[in-house]
């Protein structure tokens, strides 16, 4: 087994709450300084600038997962992961079909601008993209199932967005493939929590909106290989694949 150093929520410049310092390029160098080996790109209910990070992390060494960090209807945040760009793309078609509609204020809100490989922007998406959708927990996981990804509440510590700070209980039916800690959680007083299921899976991220911000929480992977497979075994804790969270 390999040991990978990783950092499943990493926010691009397209969430309008995302320095416009975290440019794909950027993102990349600043993961590697990191000392990352994978990370995730989770942009708020929007999947559209994951690609190009992934394609320039892969000619520097670094692996990233793509999806996005959906707002439910119940207002409660999930890391979404898929393997594949049709996938990818399938879910993108989710979103938009889901996302209550509000007009961005960039003033108020921030820019949301997908850019290209030379950092000039090539769309300003409109629709406010922190808004919750109209479909529910229950819907995205039913989505994210049917498209073989992964779903993993955000910050489960944290009052705000969070699953337990929203819903105050471990919703009947739902399956995530982990929880996601923030830096400073302390994990063993939620493994013995009774908010969450027996046996429960972490892990922790950075919810990086700035450069610096990344890698400032993150969990050990241990694995054959940096792959989608790997990862969902290893959040299974199955075959000897493993998740640490320090």
């Amino acid at each position: 087994m390999n040991t990978y150093k990783v950092d499943l929520h990493v926010h691009t410049l397209l969430s309008p709450c995302g320095s416009l310092e975290m440019s794909p390029e950027n993102i990349v160098d600043a993961a590697l300084t990191a000392g990352l080996d994978i990370i995730g790109i989770a942009d708020h209910n929007s999947t559209k600038q994951a690609p190009l990070v992934k394609k320039i992390a892969g000619e520097k060494g670094l692996f990233v997962f793509c999806g996005a960090e959906v707002n439910t209807a119940e207002e409660v945040h999930c890391l979404t992961f898929f393997e594949t760009a049709e996938q990818l793309e399938a879910f993108q078609v989710f979103l938009d079909n889901h996302l209550i509609k509000v007009k961005n204020k960039p003033e108020l809100f921030g820019e949301q601008v997908v850019v290209n490989e030379d950092e000039m922007i090539v769309e300003e998406v409109e629709p406010l993209l922190i808004n919750a959708l109209d479909a529910g927990l229950s819907e995205v996981e039913r989505e994210v199932r049917r498209l073989n990804g992964i779903v993993i509440p955000a910050h489960i510590d944290r009052m705000h967005n969070g699953l337990f700070g929203q819903l105050g209980i471990m919703p009947e039916g739902f399956h995530p493939d982990a929880f996601e800690l923030s830096a400073h959680a302390d994990v063993s007083q939620w493994k013995t929590s009774k908010k969450v299921p027996a046996g429960a899976r972490f892990i922790r991220s950075s919810d990086a909106h700035h450069p610096e911000q990344i890698g400032a929480g993150y969990s050990v992977f241990e694995m054959n290989e940096p792959s989608f497979g790997e990862i969902k075994m290893a959040l299974a804790d199955v075959n000897g694949r493993r998740v640490t969270v320090l």
